[in-house]
């Protein structure tokens, strides 16, 4: 599944809080937009990321970094995401 998760890019931190739980990458991109309006900021002003976990979460729930990835396994990455932007 799908999930919107807090994340502040503390490294140290290996929890991140699950915010939304979504079934597509599509409900959870509307649910990602809805709270950037929300909070009236950019994406990367939000601190929320989307995320595939294999694990039975709901909104609250907490997630070890080892229990998700950015893309659900044989998802199609869309090619901006293959590269980093620096040279």
């Amino acid at each position: 599944m799908y999930a919107l998760i807090y994340d502040d890019h503390n490294l140290d931190e290996s929890k991140k809080k699950v915010i939304s739980v979504h079934k597509t990458r599509e409900a959870s991109d509307k649910a990602l937009s809805k709270r950037q309006d929300k909070l009236g900021r950019r994406v990367y002003e939000c601190n929320t990321r989307i995320v595939w976990t294999d694990k039975a979460v709901s909104a609250d729930d907490v997630l070890e970094t080892s229990e998700f990835v950015t893309w659900r396994p044989g998802e199609d990455i869309p090619v901006g995401e293959l590269n980093s932007d620096s040279d």
